[in-house]
């Protein structure tokens, strides 16, 4: 899939979860190719406005191109949400969405280091020109930390193994192409499950902590309830475990409210009421849409409205 033809997952039920108002005001946290962000501006009226970020300068180059009034594009992470929002004058929104992870663009560019596919330097960074890259991090890294970032955020039962092997490879020579990672990882996996690169795991859990995607949706999502005025919907897509666990959690608690401690007689009407009402449950893509794209099969959305 090139970059050209990426069409985000589950991307009309996002927008249409928004409950878009012609004259509202909306962000799009996560811009890109802009799928979203033009299905957005096409229900938008002449006063209608969109904010839509991302932290890949790729993703800003991309966004260029989409030349509209209504639209402010701003390369940041969305953790930055609130500031971003100060620094264009707005208060208050009437839809947020977030499409979580890696996109199609990025791990389609070999450049890029997200992908095994092919051989590429090792980089795996959304934004190159912040942080460390995967072989930077790869070529200092303790081994404990390796074995802890790819058992908590890659869920790998061979971590402790694959770390090892990591820290005897760089050890004759640096670890600094895909392909060469991938290989280290795939002889040191005893059993590997059908129809997965043994690889697959590892990759995910070195990305997400070096781009420090669950710190970054922990953080965004306070914000999120805090722009958006009543009545102004949230809309979340994730496509990994950990990620939906947080996204899951932050709507539950959100909309339960303050809870009294145990055993203690608190009357609820001094306890806060909860900031958030759920709307259905979870939200997958269809059969069709799967079998158009199999990336499509881990996605989850999830919709909240800020209680008026």
């Amino acid at each position: 899939m090139t970059a050209a033809a990426h069409v985000p997952v589950l991307a009309q039920e996002a927008v249409a979860a928004l409950a878009i108002r012609a004259e509202g005001v909306y962000v799009d946290a996560t811009f890109g190719r802009g799928g979203h962000t033009r299905l957005i501006l096409a229900q938008l009226g002449a006063r209608g406005r969109l904010i839509a970020l991302d932290r890949d300068p790729d993703a800003i180059r991309a966004g260029a191109l989409l030349k509209d009034d209504r639209l402010t594009l701003v390369q940041s992470p969305f953790s930055r949400l609130a500031a971003v929002l100060k620094d264009a004058g707005v208060e208050q929104v009437d839809g947020v969405l977030l499409d979580i992870g890696v996109s199609s663009p990025q791990l389609d560019d070999a450049q890029r280091g997200f992908s095994f596919r092919w051989d590429a330097p090792l980089d795996m960074r959304m934004d190159p020109g912040s942080g460390l890259s995967a072989a930077d991090w790869l070529a200092t890294a303790a081994e404990g930390e390796i074995s802890e970032v790819i058992r908590t955020y890659g869920e790998e039962r061979f971590a402790k193994s694959i770390a090892r092997a990591l820290v005897a490879a760089r050890q004759i020579q640096p670890v600094t192409t895909t392909l060469q990672l991938a290989g280290v990882i795939a002889a040191a996996v005893k059993r590997r499950e059908p129809g997965q690169h043994p690889a697959t795991r590892s990759f995910q859990a070195i990305r997400i902590y070096l781009n420090r995607e669950l710190e970054e949706l922990s953080a965004v999502l306070p914000q999120c309830v805090d722009v958006l005025r009543p009545g102004g919907r949230l809309a979340v897509i994730s496509f990994h475990s950990l990620e939906d666990r947080i996204v899951k959690r932050f709507m539950r608690d959100e909309s339960l409210g303050e809870q009294a401690p145990p055993r203690l007689p608190i009357p609820a009407a001094m306890l806060k009421p909860g900031r958030l009402k759920r709307i259905g449950g979870a939200h997958h893509a269809s059969e069709a849409e799967i079998a158009a794209n199999p990336r499509a099969r881990s996605a989850v959305l999830r919709i909240a409205e800020v209680v008026a």
